[in-house]
């Protein structure tokens, strides 16, 4: 059982979930490489994970069944076996519960195996892997965002031990909770606040200044001028929109051309390989 816990008298929150500690990992040991037989996310070992939610394959949108699981698939979906979150949570104890802020850890947990080939990388994706990825992307977070309870859809991608990446198979998260988090709740109303869009006015100011990395057409990708992270980039669509669920296949397809340009430089740069890490984020609200 998993809780979602309040800090003693900040807004802020935690999520405590001891199932989490019992997923493997392929860097338990530095010396010891993976093995790409035993791997769970490969091509061919589907009975290994739970049932894929969303299959894609060929273009299609298919479900696992009992018995009958989908294979020769693109990119398949399925509900982390070690979830921070359940979407019918457990009832907390009533001490514990009236002593501290403390809530049941309802939401979903999904990861999202970007392709049955291991050791294939977004920085290799064709045109047409990539162009998929970020309709899946789409279609999950629009999927969980119409979720009575949720509130916000977490997408993320950890790439390197010290990023939280247990496994080394390409793959990304998501989460769905049904709070905000306070610090996009911030955001949020400093937005509403602002006279325009002030997304609108990064792009038009970064797309101009020396810390500008990538553009095409539909997106542009920049260091930002507050940056917290090193090598802390983001990728910002040049048209006006206020969630990814309302991205046009066109925009969609320039913003992943976007992210593969990024995380390929990043993956040459001999500094950040060095580092080890590199974490994707998209954060959107409900």
């Amino acid at each position: 059982m998993s809780e979602i816990r309040k800090h003693y008298f900040l807004d802020e929150y935690c999520i405590i979930a001891s199932e989490r500690g019992k997923r493997p990992s392929d860097f338990a040991s530095k010396k010891t490489a993976s093995v790409v037989s035993d791997c769970v996310f490969c091509g061919g070992n589907e009975n290994k994970t739970p049932p894929g939610t969303a299959v894609y394959k060929d273009g299609e949108v298919l479900a696992d069944k009992e018995g009958s699981l989908v294979t020769g698939w693109d990119v398949r979906c399925i509900p982390n076996l070690f979830s921070a979150l359940s979407p019918k949570p457990a009832i907390l104890p009533d001490p514990e519960a009236s002593q501290w802020s403390i809530q049941e850890g309802f939401g979903y947990h999904e990861v999202i195996v970007e392709s049955p080939i291991h050791g294939r990388m977004i920085s290799d994706f064709s045109d047409n892997e990539m162009s998929l990825l970020i309709r899946v992307y789409k279609e999950r977070v629009s999927h969980y965002r119409s979720q009575d309870g949720i509130k916000y859809v977490s997408l993320f991608k950890n790439w390197g031990e010290r990023a939280g990446a247990s496994l080394d198979h390409t793959h990304s998260q998501l989460i769905a909770l049904p709070i905000l988090p306070p610090s996009l709740k911030r955001e949020q109303d400093a937005i509403h606040a602002a006279s325009g869009c002030p997304y609108c006015d990064i792009v038009e100011k970064e797309s101009r200044s020396v810390r500008l990395l990538y553009e095409n057409s539909g997106a542009v990708a920049f260091c930002p001028h507050f940056s917290m992270n090193p090598f802390e980039v983001w990728i910002l669509p040049k048209q006006h929109v206020n969630h990814l669920a309302n991205c046009t296949d066109e925009m969609l397809r320039l913003i992943g051309d976007a992210i593969r340009f990024v995380v390929k430089r990043l993956s040459i740069s001999s500094l950040a390989r060095r580092m080890d890490f590199v974490t994707l984020s998209v954060y959107v609200t409900a």
